[in-house]
């Protein structure tokens, strides 16, 4: 049984596809997102809500504190452990994310050592697996967008995102956590909370955060492009082709 992989840029519409391909097939999914990890953290990572999951399991979200320790060992450990598990109950394994350390961890199968008696998340020294050989079955599927629709895309996104929901949240964090952490730097709660304490005003505040999710998606998009075994195709485009492909793989 294939374990699916869904990835692209932040905002390229991977969450939605994945539930719905989920649905169809069986599936549950697994976030490969280095920010959904943190508790707390919800609309300002766009984590589904409990009715975008439409009944679909998710793991991978919510499984540490902000600021606390998280490393890429962690998450390949404890994604291993969630596909064996989902294949375990006959159902079928969905990556979705725009973490590609992670996925490449996971699919390469990326080795990590540390002294004798670590726990795997202290990491001594990484040896990573040659990148042009997949060390498992996976189908890789990559959302395409041209330059000019995923800048529309981010922009729209981030203008539904600034709303009073997500301005209680980043009270609650700050107040919870402070910026100590370091988890909310570099990420639209920064901009939020500079726009809630006067810094900012609330179109420089989005302009800003457009920026930084622009040059994120692009060094998501140039560490991707490195990986010649993605399927690259529309979002439109996906759902079938996954559809069908597994459709032929049962008829095997």
């Amino acid at each position: 049984m294939q374990t699916i992989i869904i990835l692209g840029p932040t905002g390229s519409g991977k969450t939605g596809v994945s539930i719905e391909i989920a649905k169809a097939i069986g599936g549950e999914i697994i976030s490969a997102d280095s920010r959904a990890i943190y508790k707390g953290m919800d609309i300002g990572t766009a984590k589904p809500t409990k009715e975008e999951m439409n009944g679909i399991p998710h793991w991978g979200l919510d499984l540490v504190e902000p600021g606390e320790r998280f490393t890429v060992a962690d998450w390949k450990a404890y994604a291993e452990k969630k596909i064996e598990e989902i294949k375990a109950r006959g159902k079928i394994p969905i990556i979705v994310g725009g973490t590609g350390l992670y996925i490449d961890a996971l699919i390469y199968d990326y080795h990590f050592r540390g002294p004798t008696g670590q726990k795997i998340g202290d990491i001594e020294q990484k040896s990573c697996s040659d990148r042009t050989e997949i060390k498992g079955d996976y189908l890789i599927i990559g959302v395409k967008w041209s330059t000019e629709e995923l800048r529309e895309r981010l922009k729209k996104r981030i203008n539904g995102m600034f709303c009073p929901e997500l301005y209680v949240e980043t009270k609650k964090l700050v107040s919870k956590y402070g910026w100590d952490s370091g988890a909310m730097k570099s990420d639209i709660y920064e901009y939020a909370w500079k726009y809630l304490q006067g810094e900012l005003s609330l179109e420089t505040a989005k302009e800003q955060c457009f920026y930084e999710d622009y040059h994120l998606a692009k060094r998501q998009l140039t560490w991707f492009k490195r990986n010649q075994n993605i399927i690259w195709l529309e979002l439109a485009k996906i759902y079938p082709y996954v559809i069908k492909y597994i459709q032929n793989e049962q008829r095997k």
